[in-house]
């Protein structure tokens, strides 16, 4: 009968510590806590004021439940609620050709040379950054009151987003395709047609209904400006106190947020099989 000789445990040296990650994590830790002191001062953030007003919350609560569920009242929110949906699809839809062009020009590996890549990637950080609310107030005063100008503040932002993410998913993509295109003779616009563009698709498209759940939901406060949709339903129950008719438009405006998201996930999941 042969015996098993007993394991020999060999200790673990100790991991040696590195003061100068100490110091640089300590720095970066009270860097963090002295940002948000400095912010909830700022911010005048006050627990206090929040116990205090608990009467004005009940109260408003109390004024908006029952919601108004009156045919009238119901029939314009579910119109709103319409608007809205056909504003963050048009805002969506008429973005994707500027977006996709300002892409493969902001993009490593399509774009013709480097002024036209830095030309372009600023353009895409300008309509980034302006918000889409600004764009509105912008044509607002242009166009005049009503969806037409949420549409168009949506394209404006939505391009510069969409050309970002867009351009990202390009120079992610698999290098193999386009290389061997390349070797064999083609020009730019062919490697993107051929090699980029089909590889990237499914990406693309996920980005673009996620972009489109966001430009909904944008599309809403849009409306608090006066581009038309639920959110201007919203906006004026609210200026007439009529809080029931309020609490009528949000929850409609729930369940097209849910539906919305319930179809833009069945997409990306066929797409992902």
């Amino acid at each position: 009968m042969t015996t098993t000789a007993p394991v020999r445990r060999i200790p673990v040296p100790p991991r040696p510590v590195r003061r100068g990650a100490l110091v640089v994590g300590g720095s970066v830790a009270l860097l963090l806590v002295a940002a948000h002191v400095v912010a909830w001062r700022a911010t005048e953030v006050s627990l206090g004021a929040l116990v205090d007003g608990w009467r004005g919350m009940l109260s408003f609560v109390a004024e908006a439940v029952p919601p108004d569920l009156s045919a009238g009242v119901l029939g314009q929110s579910l119109a709103g609620a319409a608007t809205t949906l056909w504003i963050g699809l048009l805002g969506t839809t008429l973005s994707v050709p500027a977006g996709l062009v300002l892409a493969l020009a902001a993009a490593r590996g399509t774009a013709p040379g480097p002024w036209v890549y830095q030309a372009a990637r600023s353009l895409l950080s300008f309509l980034r950054a302006v918000p889409d609310v600004v764009f509105a107030l912008v044509f607002v005063t242009a166009v005049g009151l009503g969806p037409f100008p949420g549409v168009l503040a949506l394209v404006c932002h939505n391009t510069g987003v969409m050309g970002k993410l867009w351009a990202e998913a390009i120079e992610d993509a698999d290098p193999g395709p386009a290389q061997a295109l390349r070797s064999a003779g083609a020009g730019r616009v062919q490697v993107a047609a051929h090699a980029l563009l089909p590889t990237v698709t499914p990406q693309l498209v996920g980005l673009l209904l996620y972009r489109f759940d966001v430009n909904v939901r944008s599309s809403l406060v849009l409306g608090l400006v006066g581009a038309g949709g639920i959110g201007f339903l919203i906006n004026q129950s609210i200026k007439l106190f009529r809080f029931d008719q309020m609490l009528t438009h949000i929850l409609v405006v729930l369940v097209l947020i849910v539906a919305v998201d319930q179809l833009s996930a069945a997409v990306r999941r066929r797409l992902a099989q």
